[in-house]
């Protein structure tokens, strides 16, 4: 079990979300039920997984890679909020794993030099700015705690700017070697655009410039990834390609929230090409996982 497995939660939950803003009732409430599903069964693999093959929580990546779960929590909480009790139940789990994840993340990574962990970053590195925005949103529900909301969304953004140097430097580093692009590359824009959901939340005028921000990392990601993909093996399915659907859906929803903020009409529609692509790629990717277990099973 990769310790980023709850990304095909995050992903699922977050295209719901966008199928809800567009009024697709069938498609969001079934996406609903198979995150909150898939969501508990892993809880209890990882669980038996970890209890066998302990993590290696001095490692920063895996460490990183955790925060799936915490973005995972928040993003179900958003879609399950009208539900009673899920709120406050995945909200307060999301905020302990987070502030435990922290902890660790931080000793993990202070105990290298920078040029080691530019050589080991990568986009899923962003996971860490991406779970502490969906905290956000979760406590900017919460009048008593948008203060502390408004706090962790600047830390938010503070991460995100460490992790995309780090990122970019290592890109820099191997002169922008596409073929060292993978899926969750795509983070580098999803962490901004989960970021202008949760400013949207809190009512802030940053949300506009985040959605702006996540908006110019398209036209790049785009340009790699079509390289990327002229490769055969780059073509075989991986749990990394979770990591180019959460993006992808976050970034309609947060189109649509910027459309509804600003009254630009215009963004509904490409909140909606978005959801679409979204969906499309979900699509592709849960079939195609679908049929890697059924044939390593059937070896086995």
């Amino acid at each position: 079990m990769r310790p980023d497995v709850f990304a095909a939660v995050m992903a699922t939950g977050i295209v719901s979300i966008a199928a809800a803003d567009h009024g697709y009732r069938w498609i969001t409430d079934i996406l609903a039920v198979l995150a909150a599903g898939g969501l508990v069964v892993l809880v209890v693999l990882a669980v038996i997984s970890w209890r066998r093959e302990p993590l290696d929580l001095r490692d920063p990546d895996v460490v990183v890679r955790l925060f799936t779960f915490v973005a995972a929590c928040a993003v179900l909480d958003s879609r399950l909020a009208d539900i009673a009790g899920v709120g406050w139940t995945l909200g307060t789990i999301a905020l302990i794993v987070w502030m435990v994840l922290v902890a660790v993340a931080v000793r993990a990574m202070a105990s290298r030099r920078w040029s080691e962990l530019r050589d080991q970053s990568h986009g899923a590195w962003e996971l860490a700015s991406v779970g502490t925005s969906g905290l956000v949103i979760v406590l900017a529900q919460l009048d008593r705690l948008r203060v502390v909301a408004m706090v962790l969304w600047v830390v938010a953004i503070a991460i995100y700017c460490l992790m995309t140097a780090l990122i970019l430097g290592r890109a820099f580093a191997a002169r922008l070697d596409p073929n060292g692009f993978e899926p969750d590359g795509w983070i580098l824009m999803g962490g901004l655009a989960i970021a202008t959901l949760a400013a949207d939340r809190l009512h802030s005028g940053f949300a506009v410039v985040t959605w702006i921000a996540a908006t110019l990392w398209i036209p790049p990601l785009l340009y790699y990834g079509i390289r990327h993909l002229q490769r055969p093996q780059a073509r075989r399915f991986d749990a990394v390609w979770w990591g180019m659907v959460f993006p992808l859906g976050m970034y309609s929803a947060a189109t649509y929230a910027t459309a509804v903020n600003t009254g630009w009409a215009s963004l509904r529609e490409v909140s909606l090409v978005f959801f679409w692509v979204a969906f499309a790629v979900w699509l592709v990717v849960a079939v195609a996982g679908l049929v890697q277990l059924t044939t390593t099973r059937s070896r086995t």
